[in-house]
């Protein structure tokens, strides 16, 4: 009847607020008993642990939902109307995906055809790239090139070189990346040229304080609406989130 009447009292007291149970108001005798129950009753019961751990997981969760849809509120005109990245897709459609990429990530070349496929099966989001090269001289250099073609050529062309990025599985190089302006008739000396300009750099630079404002660390990292999405997501979680989106 103790321990019921212990376990009881103990539930009680851990669904009180901090300041109705004070320790320090009891003695040390009953602290010592009040800790001593305590511990047997979590040892009685271990699956009130794991509960307790989901219910914080689960309310730390949505502080950081929370946050990262403050994030993109206060940072919305740079990341939905900047003025100079690529806009595709849609561009009237009724729900946008903006993507952090960089070129030379493995599950940004995963989720490239991801998001390629859900452009396709639906013909109403509007997409916005980002270049975000984080991963070394190599990212940089082909962050530098698409932007300096995009600058040059407009974002038709843009967009298939971003295709041939994504797909290209060797070193990015000045050589491959004069290969590739070959094949889509484009002068690879003004690209050249142009890829270490004031212009190009501001880009990039702009894009990178963005994403260091929305804590974004990694690629790719998406924003659905209000919402930020971190890390790759197959179709079929995308095709989801934009069906919740709609309602």
């Amino acid at each position: 009847m103790f321990r019921l009447t212990s376990a009881i009292a103990i539930g009680a007291a851990l669904a009180l607020p901090a300041h109705a149970l004070d320790l320090d108001q009891m003695s040390d005798e009953e602290r010592r008993i009040f800790r001593e129950e305590v511990r047997a009753y979590l040892m009685d019961n271990p699956e009130v642990i794991m509960e307790a751990v989901g219910v914080l997981e689960q309310r730390q969760q949505a502080a950081q939902a929370q946050a990262d849809i403050n994030l993109v509120s206060d940072n919305a005109s740079d990341i939905f109307d900047d003025g100079y990245s690529f806009v595709g897709g849609n561009p009237d459609g009724d729900i946008t995906l903006v993507e952090f990429l960089d070129y030379r990530c493995g599950y940004c070349k995963r989720a490239h055809g991801e998001v390629a496929k859900l452009l396709e099966s639906d013909g109403n989001i509007r997409l916005i790239v980002k270049e975000f090269p984080i991963l070394g001289e190599q990212s940089v250099l082909a962050s530098r090139f698409a932007v300096a073609t995009k600058q040059i050529a407009g974002g038709e062309t843009y967009k298939g070189l971003t295709d041939a990025l994504m797909e290209l599985s060797g070193d990015v190089n000045l050589r491959s990346l004069r290969r590739i302006a070959s094949t889509f008739g484009l002068d690879a000396d003004a690209i050249e040229a142009r890829m270490n300009s004031p212009e190009v750099t501001a880009e990039i630079q702009s894009t990178r304080e963005l994403a260091q404002r929305l804590q974004i660390t990694g690629t790719p990292t998406f924003v659905l609406q209000d919402e930020l999405l971190r890390g790759y997501l197959p179709f079929d979680e995308m095709l989801a989130l934009v069906e919740e989106k709609r309602g």
